[in-house]
């Protein structure tokens, strides 16, 4: 038998039982960093009460942790948005007129009826535009039918 072997499986000592050692030591560091995010998660059982006082003040308050599958699907998902904002800007551009004041201008009736074959989203995505500074247009909120006539104008 070679040096460190008994000739035992799994006994300590062994080669087998060196990887079992291992594989414990990964299984309880796994358990102990999930008791840890579990700590912090305000919906589990064990939450610590302080650590919500405490991540209030911290600029990453709100916001997933850095690196986590949850901040990549963020970015993500913005980065889709504002494709579709610029697809949306196009379809003002091309469906649109100049104004009296010199911008692209696109009644919400002429929009909502070119854009609604390419997405359902065309509301949310003039608001988001809106948000961004992207263009402008009366009202809080645009309803087909009730605001066919509101001009959508771009901000150039």
């Amino acid at each position: 038998m070679e040096d460190g072997e008994s000739g035992h499986k799994g006994m300590p000592g062994t080669v087998e039982g060196r990887g079992i050692a291992t594989l414990r030591q990964k299984w309880q560091k796994w358990a102990g960093d999930y008791r840890e995010y579990q700590r912090s998660n305000p919906f589990s059982g064990s939450h610590a009460a302080s650590s919500l006082e405490q991540c209030k003040a911290g600029e990453q308050y709100g916001r997933p942790k850095n690196g986590s599958k949850t901040e990549q699907r963020g970015k993500d998902a913005h980065r889709l948005v504002g494709r579709e904002i610029e697809e949306l800007l196009y379809i003002i551009k091309r469906n649109g007129e100049r104004g009296p004041d010199g911008n692209i201008c696109a009644t919400f009736g002429r929009l909502f009826d070119a854009y609604v074959t390419i997405s359902n989203k065309v509301v949310g995505l003039l608001l988001r535009a809106r948000k961004r500074g992207l263009i402008r247009f009366d009202g809080e909120m645009l309803w087909q039918g009730r605001d066919d006539h509101v001009l959508i104008t771009l901000v150039e």
